[in-house]
């Protein structure tokens, strides 16, 4: 007789699992589901801009004459983090791609910024400057290091897309 009343338990501990199981199921099936993918916010970045370029120690760069295709999504000046420049966008090809700028040590900076790519020991000539090549797992990326500061064009897009943007940036 005891051994029943162990059973009954267990039989009604697992028959209460699959209720639940079986309800969870239910309501899942008839609450739509919205699939499709979110528009990404354009941002407009001039305030931040001009605010950056009035407070960092070294010359601001942002893009000048890129095409509506390249949608800003996200910007960021950090004055108390080396002064800190950050300007994301959705590039045509739907890539990510982000310009950092920091008057930070280099050593620190680039690995951040690069999301730890590996300096390749190619260069390439960008608006009379030389930029060097980093390849990662997660980011590529285009850096410059400057006297004043170090710019980095990183992003999941190609190298022909960090160099449309490299490309672009002015600091006027």
């Amino acid at each position: 007789m005891a051994g029943t009343k162990g059973k009954q338990t267990v039989r009604d501990m697992v028959l209460s699992l699959g209720l639940i199981v079986l309800a969870a199921w239910v309501i899942y099936l008839f609450i739509p589901h919205d699939e499709t993918e979110q528009e990404l916010k354009r941002v407009d970045y001039r305030v931040e801009l001009l605010t950056a370029r009035r407070a960092a120690s070294y010359p601001v760069a942002a893009p000048v004459g890129l095409p509506d295709t390249w949608k800003a999504t996200s910007v960021r000046f950090s004055g108390a983090d080396s002064d800190h420049w950050h300007l994301g966008f959705h590039a045509p090809d739907g890539q990510y791609v982000a310009v950092e700028q920091s008057a930070g040590k280099p050593s620190r900076f680039i690995p951040d910024a690069t999301q730890d790519a590996k300096k390749t020991g190619t260069t390439q000539e960008i608006g009379g400057e030389t930029w060097t090549r980093y390849q990662g797992d997660r980011y590529d990326a285009l850096v410059l290091r400057g006297e004043e500061a170090t710019t980095v064009v990183a992003g999941s897009a190609s190298f022909e897309e960090l160099t449309k943007m490299a490309k672009a940036l002015s600091t006027e």
